[in-house]
Order: structure tokens, then sequence, then C-alpha cells
């Protein structure tokens, strides 16, 4: 039985492509937070990719993978045949355990099913206000001012338009041990936001969304003299979007895409915001250090559509990120982005 049982594992493992995780782990920079309610971020990955629980009874199960690496919506539909699932956790991926748990309420499990691959179905995670998750006690995320990059896929056509409330980001953020949960000023995060806010009036070109950090204390399209305005910043209006933002020890990367086709663009490649430009660098009264953007002061918690003070005001959907120790090159975030594209992304609305 346990023979049979490998031979199953060893055939799915083969079966599967490299994924992102693998990606860059050979690059040198291995993924320490991997998510995603869609598929295996590495190829050797058969552990369940997300946790539903039912309404009716509480009972949970776990939604594992399919031999091609996508998840398994089959046995997903089958325990949630009631349409009163939630999704209660998306598991790290990664050796690290950061898994993805409860901070405002869950999403509904079965509101977003797309396609992927040649008409697979999957769920994406349907997010509305007021809704979030967090990992709060993590191992192996970047902390003070390490360097990481990190990726995601949301979509770039359902966003809470005009100005957007805050924050729809997936990345590095203060935790209850230091911060509270609570904003402990500029320089605390480093994560990934998505959307249109202009807050204290920064932009981008047009209208967005755009690629953003949110850094605390404000959401950036650029820094340095671009700190307010970044004209390079291009709207990414495409129901599936590719994003990436890395931080250097003297600087922040920010690139974005179509995730169905063609390659990343460079928004921004430069020194975080300029203090002085941006206005929001003032020391909060429960802030441990004197708040700063040079040097980074993360505290290495993970938020899914959330701010880090738990800020839980915008919508928007999310299919899969990861976070990597280091600064990637170039070469792998392009190698990245072809993986993604080659998911074959598809809406079903």
């Amino acid at each position: 039985m346990m023979e049979m049982l490998f031979f199953t594992l060893l055939a799915v493992v083969s079966a599967m492509a490299p994924g992102p995780c693998d990606i860059t782990g050979e690059a040198g920079n291995p993924c320490v937070a991997a998510h995603s309610t869609v598929r295996a971020l590495f190829a050797a990955n058969v552990g369940p990719l997300y946790e539903v629980t039912r309404s009716s009874d509480g009972a949970s199960s776990d939604v594992g993978v399919l031999a091609s690496g996508f998840a398994n919506a089959t046995a997903h539909d089958e325990f949630c045949a009631e349409l009163d699932c939630v999704i209660s956790k998306v598991y790290d991926q990664s050796p690290m355990g950061n898994d993805l748990s409860q901070r405002h309420k869950l999403v509904n499990a079965s509101r977003h099913p797309i396609l992927v691959g040649a008409g697979v179905p999957v769920y994406g995670m349907w997010f509305d206000q007021g809704y979030g998750y967090h990992c709060d006690d993590t191992t192996g995320v970047a902390t003070g001012n390490e360097e990481e990059s990190l990726f995601a896929v949301m979509s770039g056509t359902r966003r809470q338009k005009g100005g957007g409330g805050c924050c729809f980001d997936y990345g590095n953020s203060e935790n209850s041990v230091v911060a509270k949960n609570r904003s402990d000023g500029a320089g605390a995060m480093e994560a990934i936001y998505f959307g249109d806010a202009r807050w204290m009036g920064n932009s981008g070109d047009g209208d967005g969304p755009w690629v953003g950090a949110d850094l605390e204390a404000g959401m950036y399209y650029g820094g340095g003299n671009a700190t307010k305005t970044n004209p390079r910043n291009k709207p990414l209006p495409y129901p599936f979007v590719s994003l990436y933002l890395g931080g250097r020890e003297d600087g922040f990367v920010l690139k974005g895409g179509d995730a169905t086709r063609g390659e990343l663009a460079t928004m921004y490649d430069g020194p975080r915001p300029d203090c002085k430009i941006a206005g929001t660098c003032q020391r909060h009264k429960n802030a441990t250090y004197t708040p700063s953007y040079q040097p980074m002061h993360k505290q290495g918690a993970i938020i899914l559509a959330t701010g880090g003070d738990e800020s839980n005001d915008a919508l928007g959907n999310f299919y899969e990120g990861f976070m990597v120790t280091g600064a990637t090159a170039a070469a792998t975030d392009a190698a990245v982005q072809a993986n993604i594209v080659a998911v074959g992304y598809t809406t079903l609305e």
C-alpha cells in the first residue's frame, strides 16, 4: 500500500511543470512564502493549497492539487455543494509554514470560478470590503532593511475606482509583537499595493490601476523625485495582472504587466520615497523607532487584502503571491512572468 502511494505521488510530481518558486530558488532567491488557491507554486508540491470550512456544520476540508498542478476544484465543489464554504486558510507552499488565516471576514470559497490551462476550473479569491487574511508569526520573511522580492497575480478590472479604500495589499507588514497590528509609521511595511488610491495626492500615469508599494504611511508609485507623481508607472487594466515589488537595501523596484501575455514593464527603479516630498514621515505617538523609508523597519508579518494597520476598505481579486529572499535579477523576473503567462488565466465572468 505504501509503495503504491509513493509511486502515485511520484507520478503527480513528475507531471507538474516547474513553478515560479522553482525558478526563483534556482536563481538563489528561495521562496519564504507562497500562497495560491489556483495552483502549485513548486513542482514538488503535493500538499493542500487551501482549506475550506462549511457554515452549515463547521466542518473543514483541504483542497489539494491535480496531476497538472492546478487546484482540485472537483473536491472543492463536492465538499462545498451547498455553496456555504469560506476559504478559512491559504497554506504556505514554502517550507516556512507561513499560512494565511483570518484577520477580517473570510471570502466565499465558491464566489469566483475561473479557468486555467486548457479549460481547467479553479477558484480565485474574491474580496469585498471588510475581508482580509494575515500571518502574524512568520519564519524566514525579511525584517529591518533586509532585501526581499514579492510577486502577485491580481485583477485589474475589479477594484474600488476613484481613489479607493485602503488597502489591497500582499506582502510584508507590522506584527502584533512590535506594533500591536497598528501603523508603526513610515518604513514598517513593504507590500505590493494594487489600485488607484491617491494617498496624499500620489499617482502614476492616467487613472490607474497601478502597481505600488505600501511602505506604511503611504502607497507609492515611485520614489525620489517621483515620490508624488510617477508618469512612468502605467495603468494595468487587464483581467489578470502580474505585479512585482523588489525591496533593495537602498531603494525599490516596481514592475507590472498582463498576466496572460507579454513581458513585465519596469514602472520604477530607484530610491525610496523622499520624506520631504511625501509629507508623511512624522513620528506616530506609538512608533517604536524614528520613521523613515531609508532604512526600512520591516517587521515580517504577511498580509493579504488588508493594510498593516488592519484597514479593510479595499476590494479586489487574488490568485497567487509569493515572497522570496534577496533582490531578484531581471532575468529571473522575466522567467517568472513567462511561467505565469503559461498558466493560461481566463475569466468566466
